[in-house]
């Protein structure tokens, strides 16, 4: 289905919309949304919006990617690509393979293990108090007198390192996606 004619104005618009509608969401849930949450939510309701919203933008960046792709793929035969395009495309993979492997994998366990945690917290009195590093202690005694909390919590840190680096992979991806499109642009 590969076609060496030129995209449409509606394909090119598409292909834009895609892009910096995923780049936007990156940036505002990796930094900005994170970091007000933080500091003025407690613990608990602080990983029930995360468990909520992460899912849909993972699998909403995954969409992204696919499609941004699909469209670039669809304009770039391969047997006519050259060496920055078969790179583009690549890049693109990439970004479908990390977003995918995020979304259905490390968030989704993110969110399942921090529900357990949130269950032994709540037995234990804890997870309303204002910010992720505040009580500290009272969180490591958790982990120091229950087992299963000291598991969950070490896989919980193992997750989420894990789809935070998914995560910072995609942003590279899209960052040098939106570095590309801006250097094909004609004109402003």
């Amino acid at each position: 289905m590969a076609t060496d004619q030129e995209p449409t104005f509606t394909v090119k618009l598409l292909q834009l919309l895609l892009l910096s509608t995923y780049w936007g969401m990156q940036i505002w849930v990796t930094f900005i949304s994170s970091f007000v949450m933080d500091s003025h939510l407690n613990r608990h309701t602080y990983g029930f919006i995360q468990s909520r919203l992460v899912p849909f933008y993972l699998h909403l960046g995954s969409a992204c990617a696919f499609f941004n792709l699909t469209i670039y793929a669809v304009y770039h035969p391969s047997d006519m690509l050259d060496d920055r395009e078969a790179f583009q495309i690549f890049i693109f993979f990439v970004s479908v393979t990390v977003a995918a492997v995020n979304a259905q994998w490390f968030g989704q366990m993110t969110s399942e293990i921090m529900e357990d945690m949130h269950l032994i917290e709540q037995a234990c009195g804890l997870g309303q108090d204002i910010g992720l590093s505040s009580n500290r202690e009272a969180y490591a005694k958790l982990c120091e007198t229950d087992v299963k909390y000291r598991h969950l919590s070490s896989r919980l840190w193992l997750y989420r390192l894990l789809s935070s680096l998914c995560n910072l992979c995609c942003i590279g991806c899209n960052f040098y996606s939106l570095c590309y499109m801006a250097e094909n642009l004609g004109t402003l």
